[in-house]
C-alpha cells in the first residue's frame, strides 16, 4: 500500500469536501479502495499504486471544477466520475485547449492562429520567441501557458521577468522603496495572473515564491531549474542581458521571450537583443520564433489603427532620412519641469 497527501493549497476544506464532509462521503462512495484522512489542510489518501494516480487526476479535475464555477457538490463529483474513461481526464492538461480555467467560469484560449501557433511551439519546443505589436496577447498567452504547466505540475515555478527600463519618467520620480519602484513595470503580468489566479492562491504564490516576478537583472547569476521562464517587453533586453537570461535555463525548464521591436525604449547606443535574435538564433533546433501581427490584436479595434497610422510615419521618417520631429516622452517630462 502507498499513501499521497494532496495539497489543498489556499482552499478552504470545507468548499471542497462540502458541509458535514457530504463531498467526502461521495468520494469514498466513488474511490472504495482507498482511505481518506483529513486533518484540517492535510488531506492524505492511502491505496494502492494505480488507484492513488487515478484519484489524483480525479482530485485535481474536482480543483478545477471548483476554480470554474466557485462550488462543487455530490452531483458534480459523480458527473466528473462518469467522465473518468473520456479525454477529460486521460488526456494531459497540456493538450487541452482550454488554457486556464480563470476567474468567474472564464475560459482563457488562444484566440487567433497566431496565439495558436505559440502554444503549439511551447508545447513542442523548450525556448519560443514570441515577437508582436501592443495588444496581440503574447504576453497573457505565454503567461497562461506558465499558469497551465504549474497547475498540471509540469513546472515547480513561475519566473515573470521585464528590463526596468525608463520609458519617459524616471525611477527617482517615483515614490516608495526599490519593489514600489518597479512594481509598476511589471503591472501587466500582475494583471493577466489575477485573471486567471484567485487572488488569495496568487497572493501565496507570490510569498513563497511559487511565482516569482522580477527585474531582469535579478535573473543574473541564476539557474533556474524546474521553472516556466517568460521574458516580457524583451525589446528593451541589450544583446548581453537577453544572451545573460536565456543562459539561466535550468533542467526541465520552458522559456518565452516576449516583446515588440517597435518599441524599444533603449538609448541609441544599444542595440536591443531582441532583434538580432533571429538572425542568431533561428537555426537551432529546440527554439523556434512566432511572429505576431496587426491581426492578433484584440484590443479595442481603433489600437490596430492607430499602430498602422504610426507605422505609416516611421517609414515616412526613415526614407527621408530625417529624425522623427515628435519629441520623446523623456524631452517633455523635462520641459514640464522646467
Amino acid at each position: 500500500m502507498a499513501e499521497k497527501i494532496l495539497s489543498l493549497e489556499t482552499y478552504h476544506p470545507i468548499d471542497i469536501f462540502g458541509v458535514n464532509e457530504i463531498n467526502l462521503q461521495t468520494m469514498k462512495e466513488l474511490f472504495p479502495g482507498i482511505r481518506f484522512l483529513v486533518r484540517g489542510e492535510i488531506f492524505k489518501i492511502v491505496g494502492d499504486d494505480r488507484n492513488i494516480v487515478i484519484f489524483e487526476n480525479f482530485f485535481d479535475v474536482c480543483l478545477m471544477h471548483f476554480e470554474k464555477f466557485g462550488k462543487i457538490t455530490p452531483a458534480d463529483l459523480r458527473n466528473l466520475m462518469d467522465t473518468a474513461s473520456s479525454d477529460y481526464l486521460k488526456d494531459s492538461p497540456m493538450a487541452d485547449d482550454v488554457l486556464v480555467h480563470g476567474l468567474n467560469g472564464r475560459l482563457i484560449k488562444a484566440q487567433t492562429p497566431n496565439q495558436r501557433k505559440l502554444v503549439e511551439a511551447s508545447i513542442k519546443n523548450d525556448l519560443v520567441f514570441a515577437i508582436g505589436p501592443a495588444g496581440s496577447g503574447k504576453t497573457y498567452t505565454a503567461v497562461a501557458l506558465a499558469v497551465r504547466a504549474l497547475k498540471a505540475k509540469v513546472v515547480k515555478r513561475i519566473i515573470l521577468a521585464r528590463p526596468a527600463v525608463e520609458a519617459g519618467e524616471s525611477l527617482g520620480f517615483l515614490p516608495g522603496d526599490m519593489k514600489e519602484k518597479l512594481d509598476p513595470y511589471m503591472m501587466p503580468l500582475y494583471d493577466a495572473l489575477r485573471d486567471m489566479l484567485p487572488s488569495i492562491k496568487l497572493e501565496k504564490y507570490l510569498e513563497d515564491g511559487t511565482i516569482e516576478i522580477a527585474p531582469l537583472a535579478y535573473m543574473r547569476g541564476r539557474t533556474l531549474n524546474n521553472a516556466f521562464a517568460i521574458l516580457d517587453e524583451a525589446q528593451n533586453a541589450t544583446s548581453s542581458q537577453l544572451k545573460m537570461f536565456l543562459t539561466r535555463m535550468g533542467i526541465s525548464s520552458k522559456f518565452i521571450v516576449t516583446g515588440d521591436i517597435t518599441q524599444i525604449d533603449l538609448p541609441k547606443k544599444y542595440t536591443s537583443g531582441l532583434k538580432q535574435a533571429p538572425r542568431l538564433l533561428s537555426d537551432i533546433a529546440g527554439i523556434d520564433f512566432i511572429f505576431l501581427n496587426d491581426k492578433d490584436i484584440l484590443r479595442h479595434n481603433l489600437v490596430g489603427k492607430i499602430l498602422e497610422a504610426y507605422g505609416k510615419m516611421d517609414e515616412k521618417d526613415e526614407s527621408a532620412g530625417t529624425s522623427n520631429h515628435i519629441k520623446s516622452d523623456s524631452q517633455l517630462t523635462q520641459l514640464n519641469h522646467e
